[in-house]
C-alpha cells in the first residue's frame, strides 16, 4: 500500500453529506445534479428556490436560508460560483455580485456514489458510436423476443439497459466536461492548439455514428405496435418477478413501474414526448455547438497571436523606399531584397499581342485584362441596377383600351335582353364568347340558393328553370348543342 497526500487529505467536498443540516444541503446538490443530466450546468438561486418551494418540507424556506446554504456549499467546493455580468444594468447590480452555480467535479461525482445505492450504474465519460450501434442491433431483436423464452427476454433486456445507461450517462459526462470553467480556461491556451483537431476529428466521428444508427433505432422503435409491446414488456415482467426477492409486499407494482418507466425513457431518448425534442436530436446539436465553441477559440487564439504585430510603420517605410527608386531595375532589386523570389501563376489565354518579338518583356508589352470568376457554387453575377421605368401613359392607354372592350362586350350582351329577359330558346345564332359568357351566368344562378346571380357590370337577375322536360337547340358558330330551356329575368336597377 502507497500513502499518498491525497489519502491523507480531508475530503471537504463530502461534509455534505453528515453536516448538521444535510437534508438541505442534499436536496440543493439533488437538484443541481438532476439539471446536470439534463444538460443545464448553471443555474440562478432563483430557479433552486422555486424547486424547492414546490416541497413541503420548505414551505417556509426563505432566499435569505438558501444563500447561506449555497454560501457554505460554495466553502466546501461542492459548487462553482461565477459572476453574472449579463444581468447588470447598474454600477450598483454588479457590486451586488449576482451568481451563477455550477455543480463540481467532485460533488457530481459523490451525487453519483449516492445514487448508486439506489441502483444506479456509474461509467466513465467517452462518446463512442459502438454503443448506439450495440443499442441498434439489441432493438433488432425486437421481433425474436416475442416468441422468446422469459430467460432470454430477461438477459436481453438486461442487456439492453446497460448498453443504454452507458450511452445516457457517457455522453453527459463527456459533454459536461466540455461546460466547465476547467474546459473553457483550457480551451483558451495556445497549449490547446496541438490538441484541437483530434478532439474535432472524434466528435465528427461520434456525429456520423449518431447520425446513421439514430435513424435506423427511431425507425425500428417506430415499427414495434403497441400490441408486441405489450407481450414483451409482460415477459419481462414475469421474469423479474420470477426472481426470488425480499422486498416490501407492493415489490410487483414496482418491478413492472420500472420496466414500463425504462422503456418509455428509451423510446423518449430517441423519438421524445409529449412533442418535445428527442435527446438525440439534443445530443447532435451539443456536440455540433462544441465543435464550434473549439474552432472559435481556436480562431480567437490565431487573432491574438496576429494582433501583437502591427506593422504598419514597416509597410509605409518600405513604400518610400520604393518611392525613392529612381528606375525600375532598381526597384526590381530592392523587391528581391525586401519580399525574396516571387512564385507567379502562369495563365493561358487566347490574347492578342502587339509584337511578335521574342524578345520583349512583360514590362514592354501592354497589359491585357482578364476578368476571372470565383469557382463557387453560390456565385452570381450583380445584376445592372436600372432605374424604375414611368409606365403611367402606357397604363392609362391600356386601362381605356380594356375600358373600351368591357363597354362593347356589356353592349354586344345587352342586345340579346328581349323586354328584361334573356331566352335561351329564342336566341340567335351566338359565337364562343357570348355562349361562354351565358352559360357562367346561368350556372351562377343555378348553384345559389335563391337562384340568382349578378353579372359583372352589377345586373341582378334571376333563374327561370324550364317547364318539366321542356328543351332547346342553341345555334353557334362552332357548332349546335343542346340544353334545357332556361330563362334571365334581369332587375332594371343596378347595384352600384
Amino acid at each position: 500500500m502507497e500513502i499518498k497526500h491525497k489519502l491523507l487529505k480531508q475530503i471537504d467536498e463530502a461534509r455534505y453529506l453528515t453536516a448538521e443540516n444535510a437534508w438541505r444541503y442534499r436536496t440543493i446538490l439533488r437538484f443541481f445534479y438532476l439539471q446536470y443530466e439534463k444538460m443545464k450546468y448553471w443555474m440562478y438561486k432563483e430557479d433552486v428556490l422555486e424547486e424547492l418551494k414546490r416541497h413541503g418540507e420548505f414551505k417556509s424556506y426563505t432566499m435569505e436560508l438558501l444563500k447561506q446554504d449555497l454560501d457554505v456549499l460554495v466553502s466546501w467546493k461542492n459548487l462553482v460560483p461565477i459572476q453574472d455580468t449579463s444581468r447588470v444594468s447598474t454600477v450598483e447590480e454588479f457590486k451586488n455580485k449576482q451568481f451563477r452555480y455550477q455543480l463540481s467535479e467532485y460533488s457530481v461525482e459523490i451525487e453519483r456514489l449516492t445514487i448508486r445505492l439506489e441502483n444506479l450504474f456509474v461509467e466513465n465519460a467517452s462518446l463512442e458510436p459502438s454503443l448506439l450501434e450495440k443499442l441498434k442491433r439489441e432493438l433488432e431483436r425486437f421481433p425474436e423476443m416475442i416468441y422468446g423464452e422469459e430467460k432470454v427476454v430477461g438477459a436481453w433486456w438486461r442487456d439492453l439497459n446497460n448498453d443504454f445507461k452507458r450511452l445516457n450517462q457517457n455522453y453527459q459526462d463527456y459533454i459536461g466536461d466540455f461546460y466547465s470553467l476547467k474546459a473553457e480556461e483550457m480551451m483558451k491556451t495556445r497549449e490547446f492548439l496541438v490538441y484541437k483537431e483530434r478532439f474535432i476529428d472524434y466528435l465528427r466521428d461520434f456525429i456520423k455514428g449518431l447520425q446513421y444508427n439514430v435513424s435506423a433505432i427511431e425507425s425500428i422503435l417506430k415499427n414495434i405496435s403497441q400490441q408486441e409491446e405489450k407481450e414483451v414488456l409482460h415477459k419481462i415482467f414475469s421474469y423479474e418477478k420470477s426472481i426470488p426477492r425480499l422486498d416490501e409486499e407492493n415489490w410487483e407494482e414496482d418491478i413492472l413501474d420500472n420496466i414500463q418507466g425504462k422503456w418509455i425513457n428509451l423510446k423518449g431518448w430517441f423519438l421524445g414526448e409529449n412533442g418535445r425534442e428527442s435527446e438525440a436530436s439534443r445530443l447532435f446539436d451539443m456536440t455540433n455547438e462544441i465543435i464550434r465553441k473549439i474552432t472559435r477559440f481556436a480562431s480567437q487564439i490565431s487573432e491574438s497571436r496576429n494582433s501583437a504585430a502591427n506593422r504598419k510603420e514597416e509597410y509605409r517605410k518600405l513604400a518610400e523606399m520604393f518611392l525613392c527608386c529612381q528606375e525600375i531595375s532598381e526597384a526590381h532589386m530592392l523587391s528581391a531584397l525586401a519580399f525574396g523570389i516571387f512564385h507567379p501563376r502562369h495563365i493561358r489565354g487566347d490574347s492578342e499581342r502587339k509584337t511578335e518579338s521574342i524578345n520583349s518583356g512583360i514590362f514592354d508589352e501592354e497589359p491585357y485584362l482578364y476578368r476571372i470568376k470565383p469557382r463557387t457554387r453560390n456565385y452570381r453575377e450583380k445584376e445592372k441596377k436600372t432605374p424604375i421605368i414611368d409606365h403611367t401613359e402606357k397604363k392609362a392607354e391600356m386601362l381605356e383600351k380594356v375600358m373600351k372592350d368591357r363597354q362593347q362586350e356589356k353592349d354586344m350582351m345587352e342586345s340579346y335582353v328581349r323586354d328584361g329577359v334573356i331566352d335561351f330558346e329564342s336566341l340567335p345564332m351566338i359565337d364562343a364568347q357570348v355562349r361562354t359568357t351565358l352559360l357562367k351566368w346561368l350556372a351562377r344562378g343555378v348553384n345559389a340558393a335563391d337562384g340568382k346571380g349578378k353579372t359583372e357590370y352589377g345586373i341582378l337577375y334571376q333563374v327561370v328553370p324550364p317547364e318539366e322536360g321542356k328543351r332547346c337547340n342553341i345555334l353557334c358558330e362552332d357548332g349546335n348543342f343542346e340544353m334545357p330551356s332556361y330563362r334571365l329575368h334581369f332587375e332594371q336597377e343596378r347595384e352600384g
